[in-house]
């Protein structure tokens, strides 16, 4: 009896000839116990055809086999036989096996070399050579060996998360990578996290809403690719080892020979260790990072609530300045680099010269040092802490902790006395600033309350001779019954430094709009950083810029009774001040009564604006005590100091 049917069954010779080329991972995975060979055997029943359906006669169909009767094999040779079963139409894979062969290595291949990364890659800019990937990572073979020894359920679950642990590490070295680049330090794991808001805030301000917006989707984009990719890659990989399990392991012992025997040996590739245990490491230095921070954090909240000056009565403080109006001026970014790097040091260096000369024909001297900031290419707050509080404030926690305390800042030395109004002119400042109690500011003009009708230059909210014309206008010149003191912060050199606000007389200056046809002509951002040379040199020029409008104040506003303080923040990047600048800031201090000046002479900074190259240098720490000291009585040495309350 003949059948006819659609498709039929491949032979098994061209079964065979089918799957021959395809690599070993894209073949079902073999059983690796009893449950699994049981799962992977086909049910008899399934395989095989009812009885009651192959013979008509059901008692024929249940005789006993041993009896092999005539009727028997007459009643099943005239069985109809069964339908056979349709075969499956041929996959993708069935249909190009050489392409399909050729993709899962070279999936294979790429799951290895993104493994490989991740485990290899440094979290210092200047450790991305390639000599650091192609060395042996030691967690990669004790991972293989793992996966290698436990059930299958369970190795599934192990890869993935290891994978997911690898991705997440990646992810904290490029954040290390980056903050290296900006701040001059890596990346914090328990304090840093508020920071990524401010860097989102200075790419809107560099490259608009629109840019930074495609900018942060792109980043957690390829954030949940990477956590997803490095999952999937090591799962991929342990499949393969499981399938492979004698060569495998085989492998694993041979690779993990080769470690040991690099290590004793101390072998090397471009000087970089070709035993590696850079995952092991850096998984330990960040939990001793975490460690050291907690503890930092207890330690510095007992060093802030000691303070010598915290029971010295007002009346005591700072009597060698009273009746004079002190001004404490910040400008951002300024640092060593900007009067020592060769490129910029030229034009800033003429400014700071040409105002010494300036300031001395208006009846002023000068006096000029180093101070070494506790922050660096950014976290400007932490540099201005530092200074006031005479406290070591490296971290946002520190920060924190100081901010909320009482420990006696230096300008609100001057609001104890009762003989100062204390006012702080923060164009930086966008929102409420709770930190103005602890500064002891009787009144903070922020960037809303300055009056400012001017479109913004990038990351800063108004040109700096803007926010000195507004401190005239608002406090310094108008009448008062107590001289003033002053914070001023000047936000013009701030990063990313295009476009640039330009000098004007100061009778043009007016609510800010003459500075919407300036802002329209100046550099763009994205244009300016695409070459360092060109980064560097806006950089300079704002300090210039900076310099010019404070010395140009003092010159037109200032008096007899006029005393500045003014000194950088911070270094600016790393792009601009170069790979392992110091932390050195400028300093200077200006005066009309040489009295103000004398109390200093035993400070033997450097006359004039410009402290040189040789000019002492300071913790910025240190400069609190040494100025109360200076122009104060210090607090008796045999007095225990007094715990803040």
């Amino acid at each position: 009896m003949s059948h006819t049917t659609s498709s039929r069954p491949l032979p098994q010779e061209e079964r065979n000839t089918a799957t021959a080329d395809l690599p070993p991972d894209d073949l079902p995975e073999p059983a690796t116990d009893a449950t699994d060979a049981a799962e992977a055997t086909p049910d008899a029943a399934e395989a095989t055809p009812d009885a009651g359906e192959a013979a008509p006669d059901a008692g024929e169909a249940t005789a006993h086999a041993g009896e092999a009767a005539p009727e028997q094999h007459t009643a099943a040779s005239e069985a109809p036989a069964p339908a056979p079963v349709p075969a499956p139409a041929p996959g993708w894979r069935d249909r190009h096996p050489v392409a399909a062969r050729a993709l899962a290595w070279t999936t294979t291949v790429l799951a290895g070399v993104l493994v490989l990364v991740t485990l290899l890659l440094p979290n210092d800019p200047a450790r991305l050579t390639p000599a650091e990937f192609v060395r042996i990572p030691v967690e990669g073979i004790a991972g293989a060996a793992l996966l290698l020894v436990l059930p299958r359920t369970v190795r599934r679950v192990a890869a993935v998360l290891a994978g997911l642990g690898l991705a997440v590490l990646a992810v904290l070295d490029v954040l290390d990578i980056g903050f290296v680049e900006v701040l001059g330090r890596g990346f914090n794991v328990v304090f840093d996290w508020v920071l990524l808001g401010d860097g989102a805030s200075f790419l809107q301000d560099s490259i608009g809403p629109a840019g930074a917006l495609g900018v942060e989707i792109a980043a957690v984009v390829l954030v949940l690719a990477l956590l997803v990719l490095t999952a999937l890659a090591v799962v991929r990989l342990s499949n393969l080892m499981a399938r492979h399990r004698a060569a495998a392991a085989g492998t694993t012992l041979v690779l993990g020979t080769a470690w040991v025997l690099s290590a004793a040996l101390g072998l090397q590739i471009a000087g970089a260790p070709l035993a590696s245990r850079s995952t092991s490491d850096l998984v330990q230095a960040r939990m001793d990072g975490v460690s050291a921070t907690l503890k930092d954090e207890r330690e510095f909240a007992r060093q802030a609530a000691t303070d010598p000056y915290h029971s010295t009565p007002g009346s005591q403080l700072l009597t060698g300045l009273r009746g004079k109006d002190v001004i404490f001026t910040f400008i951002e970014s300024y640092g060593r680099s900007a009067v020592q790097d060769p490129l910029m040091a030229p034009g800033v260096d003429a400014v700071l010269a040409k105002g010494t000369e300036r300031l001395r024909a208006a009846g002023y001297s000068a006096r000029s040092g180093w101070l070494t900031s506790a922050t660096y290419g950014g976290s400007s707050w932490l540099g201005h802490s530092t200074f006031l509080s005479g406290l070591w404030i490296d971290n946002q926690q520190r920060y924190r902790t100081v901010t909320a305390g009482d420990h006696l800042s230096l300008t609100k030395a001057f609001q104890r006395t009762g003989a100062w109004r204390t006012v702080g002119i923060m164009p930086g400042v966008t929102k409420g600033w709770p930190e103005a109690k602890y500064y002891g500011l009787d009144h903070v003009y922020d960037s809303r309350e300055l009056g400012y009708k001017g479109p913004k230059f990038s990351w800063s909210t108004m040109p700096d001779q803007y926010s000195l014309s507004a401190f005239q206008r608002l406090e310094h010149g108008r009448p008062h019954d107590k001289p003033l003191m002053s914070e001023i912060i000047l936000t013009s050199s701030h990063n990313p430094w295009a476009p640039l606000p330009k000098t004007l007389p100061w009778n043009k200056v007016g609510d800010g709009s003459v500075y919407r046809s300036i802002e329209k002509a100046g550099k763009k951002p994205v244009d300016v950083w695409q070459q360092t040379d060109r980064v560097r040199t806006e950089y300079g020029k704002s300090i210039q810029y900076s310099l010019n409008s404070l010395i140009s104040y003092v010159e037109k506003y200032g008096n007899k009774n006029t005393v500045l303080v003014f000194l950088g923040d911070h270094q600016p990047v790393a792009k601009v001040s170069g790979d392992h600048a110091s932390r050195d800031v400028p300093v200077a201090l200006v005066a009309h009564d040489p009295d103000v000046l004398k109390r200093i002479s035993g400070w033997h900074w450097t006359p004039g604006l410009n402290p040189g190259h040789q000019g002492p240098v300071w913790r910025m720490d240190t400069f609190r005590d040494r100025f109360l000291k200076a122009y104060g009585p210090h607090p008796d040495s045999t007095t225990p100091a007094v715990a803040a309350r």
